[in-house]
């Protein structure tokens, strides 16, 4: 470590419904944090029901980064993504507050850490043939060539997620190689920071009540009427934004082609692969310190704050953090 250098870094990640947010405000609470979202649906405005944001309360408290910055219907890349977090990582530096990364999205989190690969350029017509393919078989026709082409991106990529499986292909057909084998190859990893990252471990059971009991929530919280004020602005239903799990089902449900116990199932059957993938992928990243527990757990917080002393205790910025304990 050289603290002339180098500057702490806190990263909280984990499958859904494992607690990130809570415990991401937690150590802000304590260590005079701000917290840069890291999943890929939170940075698209209007989208807060079906991707739990935290509430507007929690962020008049704690400075957030990386909520609501573009519009449902506008495309968001991971490169974009890249840019704005590191811009705000080097803010939080610049006013020696602590950067805590929180989220579910493991692409986004590599792209900070590790940056990302100069890929090719969009290819119009593959793309054309591509949505051709997807309008007359769906999009898990594509899944499955994926996986024939990368069965590693076909494993981390929903079988109805399009967009990221059309990037794959245009990839893999553009420089003759897997997505995958791309991953590792930046030119522009992360520099002037040490990174301390946690990763919640939830047991399957628990997990899945506490998935189940998230579905119940949102859609008494509004999933629903937050999707047709979204529609009701003139939101297009096929926009990005409305491909995140929860709201394509409510899609489905309101073209009348889903019931409402069916939609509520399929949302969380869904939700249940994606943690999967989500903790396969994290399971393969480099650095993470596994943590058992659900993030909303005191015992989790003291467990993962007593580590972050230990790692980071030596540095100057610790003395921030012991101010606050004295106040």
């Amino acid at each position: 470590m050289n603290p002339a250098t180098e500057y702490p870094l806190i990263g909280i990640v984990g499958p859904t419904g494992s607690g990130k947010s809570a415990l991401a405000a937690c150590l802000a609470r304590r260590l005079g944090g701000e917290i840069v979202n890291c999943d890929a649906m939170q940075v698209y405005r209007g989208l807060d029901v079906g991707t739990a944001k935290v509430s507007p309360e929690i962020r008049a408290e704690i400075p957030h980064h990386l909520l609501d910055v573009v519009e449902v219907s506008q495309r968001f890349s991971a490169g974009q993504f890249q840019d704005l977090a590191r811009q705000a990582l080097e803010g939080i530096r610049a006013r020696r507050n602590w950067p805590i990364l929180a989220g579910g999205t493991g692409f986004y989190l590599r792209t900070v850490l590790y940056g990302i690969f100069e890929a090719p350029g969009r290819d119009e017509a593959l793309r054309d043939r591509l949505n051709r393919i997807r309008e007359r078989r769906g999009p898990e026709v594509l899944h499955r060539i994926l996986g024939r082409r990368d069965p590693e991106a076909a494993r981390r990529i929903a079988p109805r997620d399009f967009q990221r499986i059309c990037r794959a292909l245009e990839v893999a057909h553009a420089t003759g190689r897997p997505f995958t084998e791309h991953f590792g190859t930046s030119e522009r990893p992360l520099t002037g920071f040490m990174p301390r990252m946690y990763c919640l471990n939830v047991p399957r059971p628990e997990l899945h009540d506490r998935i189940a009991r998230r579905v119940a929530d949102m859609l008494a919280g509004g999933l629903v009427d937050e999707v047709r004020g979204l529609l009701a602005r003139g939101v297009a239903p096929d926009a990005k934004g409305l491909e995140a799990i929860g709201y394509r089902q409510v899609m489905e449900h309101l073209a009348g082609r889903l019931t409402w116990l069916e939609m509520a199932r399929r949302i969380e059957v869904d939700t249940r692969r994606y943690a999967k993938r989500q903790m396969t992928w994290f399971r393969k990243e480099r650095g993470l310190v596994a943590v058992a527990g659900t993030g909303d757990d005191p015992a989790v917080h003291a467990r993962v704050f007593e580590d972050i002393a230990a790692a980071f205790g030596a540095h100057p910025l610790w003395e921030t953090v012991r101010a606050r304990m004295n106040q």
